[in-house]
């Protein structure tokens, strides 16, 4: 009886000619440019993240073309005038920009001068703080990459190991952390329909795509890859939120629990995390039967980051505890692969995503075994099932033996011998190989007392499904930090009173004798803006100050050139600052803003104008850091504060006259003029603001 099921735990099952595993990220990646300088036709590449300056073949590729992966795609499709290229990379989250690419950079196009050929979109169409997490490489609909590599920095490396491997670096140059993962590739009707899902995930952020077309007459499998099986059917599996317009698709999620209701003497898991409730149910359930299978899970020692500790560590530590809990019979192990001189920040990173059931099916792809993959993110997984061919059987087994032979440091034969000798026991034969230098140890994570109250719940930390953002806030953010926007609006009209308010205690009271408006010329009241700027004061605070120190024909005048002053300046410390500093600056508005000046170019810097809650300086340093256009920015800024200087003209005058003849009726226009401010604000809000962020 089949346990792949198309329609329930995969999307379809298509044949390959050829399937191989590759090991970790030097035999991937070099086997992915391999394919990639064959490429005649198209090219996609998804990914949760991707940097254009890596070196697939580190040591050099030997090839002819350029080493650096941007360079190298460009010289592909100016070397080809038929193929073309498509790069989904993840719209990331700002808690990763520290180690990625400066995103900006390729919203404004791929370097400086784009081939038209060459196309780079990030994916967007998620819910809130959910990614795009399939990592996929399709050449010509020939041949198909599936695994959890992404063509990023820190990811190449060997099966060693090293602790000094000079290859493996991460985005400033340093030598990262040592890193395990598995690639699959496919070719055959297995690759065409990976071609498919790339072209519907593109066409979700794009409007057109290139055709599929029939069979290539040339053959891009990369060179010095052996397939492990051939002739055999590859089932894809996905998960998919639905976010973007569609249903949900929770294919590997049901894939994993038939897989591991399925197993009769064995579970062989490796993965980056270890906290999905489904999963850890369906173990936990096999863990209770008497007789039932034996469960190995191999993971990484500790959570990358204090922020991965505190939630995902936390959340771990609990499945561990009830899994040991239902293990009686002493059938289950979390472990992590120990290597002699990797400690500290060196330790291993495992970050493959492989479940080996039995000999009988073996999966491999991007989802974790954390709730997220299960139905929050976009994930792509194949699978091979054995179905009674001891050919296929041999090929699921030897991928499982590779794997722990490379942790065990001995080799595939030497593991079969050993699992054949303990009876079939995976667990007897993993004690029995381990060495001092390499072998795997046992993993006893323990959530600290008082993280374990204040972590909430896994549908918080690690969500299955999206969650409604109003129920994050309540989760996470301290009561006397939740402002919601018409909040901080009334704040601002707040603050626009109290500045009123000084500076007519300043012009009509004897403080006036201390310093007037005479005493300050109209030149120092301009070069007042960039000096504020540069330190953080609020422009529109500026704006209504110097309304009420000049009259309104010169007011006008010096607040419109200090303002354009101001963004020129400030604009001008973005590009000399550089993009780590402007990220510092920027925190977590940078994605927000970044999306604004792109999509909508000078129109988006005139409505940031207009919105108390993004920063007049911050938004001028991080179009200078993007190299947003100067001229569009001064533009932009010219129609975004006509207004503004407008509304505080009146403004400053309703204040004076209420000064002036204090009665119900000036008053009276004083808020009014203070309400159609709000209004107007929240009417730019609204048409800007929030219309894109329900978008994403």
């Amino acid at each position: 009886m089949s346990l792949l099921s198309p329609g329930r735990n995969c999307w379809r099952i298509e044949r390959a000619g050829r399937l191989a595993f590759l090991i970790d990220g030097a035999a991937y990646f070099s086997a992915v440019r391999s394919a990639l300088a064959k490429a005649r036709r198209t090219v996609f590449i998804l990914g949760w993240d991707f940097d254009s300056r890596i070196r697939l073949v580190p040591q050099g590729a030997g090839d002819g073309l350029p080493e650096e992966l941007g360079a190298f795609l460009m010289a592909l499709v100016r070397r080809t005038r038929s193929l073309r290229i498509y790069v989904l990379s993840w719209d990331f989250a700002m808690v990763f920009a520290l180690d990625r690419e400066w995103v900006p950079l390729y919203k404004l196009g791929w370097k400086t001068r784009p081939h038209r050929r060459l196309e780079f979109r990030l994916d967007d169409r998620h819910p809130p703080s959910g990614s795009h997490h399939q990592k996929v490489v399709v050449i010509d609909d020939a041949v198909g990459f599936v695994g959890g590599l992404d063509l990023t920095h820190g990811r190449w490396d060997t099966p060693q190991h090293r602790r000094d491997e000079p290859y493996r670096v991460d985005a400033s140059g340093r030598i990262a952390r040592p890193n395990h993962d598995v690639q699959s590739t496919v070719d055959g009707a297995a690759a065409r329909a990976l071609g498919e899902l790339c072209r519907e995930r593109w066409l979700r952020v794009a409007t057109k795509v290139a055709a599929l077309d029939g069979p290539p007459a040339h053959d891009p499998w990369p060179d010095g890859v052996e397939p492990d099986i051939t002739d055999v059917g590859v089932a894809i599996m996905r998960t998919d939120p639905g976010w973007a317009g569609g249903r949900p698709v929770e294919e590997i999620r049901s894939f994993y629990v038939d897989a591991i209701g399925a197993a009769r003497h064995s579970l062989y898991l490796e993965n980056q995390y270890f906290s999905s409730s489904v999963v850890g149910a369906a173990l936990e359930a096999r863990l209770r039967e008497p007789g039932g299978p034996e469960v190995v899970v191999v993971s990484r020692r500790t959570e990358e980051g204090w922020l991965e500790e505190r939630t995902m560590g936390v959340l771990r530590a609990r499945l561990h505890e009830r899994l040991r809990a239902a293990d009686a019979e002493g059938r289950y192990r979390l472990l992590y692969p120990h290597i002699a001189g990797l400690e500290g920040p060196s330790l291993l990173n495992v970050h493959s995503k492989v479940l080996v059931v039995d000999d009988e099916t073996c999966c491999v792809g991007s989802a974790n075994f954390n709730n997220r993959s299960m139905g929050f993110d976009t994930e792509c997984n194949v699978a091979i099932e054995a179905r009674g061919e001891e050919r296929v059987r041999r090929a699921i087994a030897r991928l499982r033996e590779r794997l722990l032979a490379e942790h065990l440091g001995t080799t595939p034969e030497a593991v079969r011998a050993r699992t054949a000798q303990s009876g079939g026991s995976l667990i007897r034969a993993i004690e029995a190989l381990g060495r001092p230098e390499r072998k795997l140890l046992p993993i006893n994570p323990v959530a600290a007392a008082d993280l374990d109250r204040i972590i909430p719940a896994s549908a918080i930390v690690d969500p299955e499904r999206p969650v409604d953002p109003e129920r994050v806030v309540k989760e996470f953010v301290p009561p006397d930090e939740r402002r919601p926007m018409a909040l901080r609006i009334a704040r601002f009209a707040a603050e626009l009173l109290a500045l009123a308010a000084l500076a007519a205690l300043w012009r009509y009271t004897p403080l006036h004798g201390m310093l007037s408006a005479e005493d300050i010329p109209p030149l120092l009241a301009v070069a007042a803006f960039p000096l504020a700027g540069l330190i953080g004061v609020p422009v529109t605070l500026l704006v209504v100050a110097t309304c009420f120190l000049f009259p309104a024909a010169l007011a006008a005048l010096c607040a419109f050139g200090g303002a354009l002053l101001s963004a020129a300046v400030t604009y001008g410390a973005g590009r000399l600052l550089g993009r780590n500093a402007v990220r510092r600056l920027a925190g977590a508005r940078l994605n927000a803003i970044t999306h604004r000046l792109v999509r909508r170019g000078l129109w988006s810097v005139a409505a940031l104008r207009l919105l108390p809650v993004a920063g007049f300086s911050t938004v001028n340093v991080v179009a200078g850091a993007s190299r947003l256009p100067f001229l569009e920015l001064l533009a932009g800024t010219a129609i975004g504060m006509a207004p503004w200087i407008l509304l505080a003209l009146t403004f400053v005058d309703r204040v004076r006259a209420a000064m002036r003849e204090p009665s119900t009726v000036t008053y009276a226009l004083l808020a009014a003029d203070t309400a159609l401010i709000v209004v107007a604000v929240l009417f730019v809000w609204r048409r800007f603001g929030l219309a894109e962020e329900r978008s994403g």
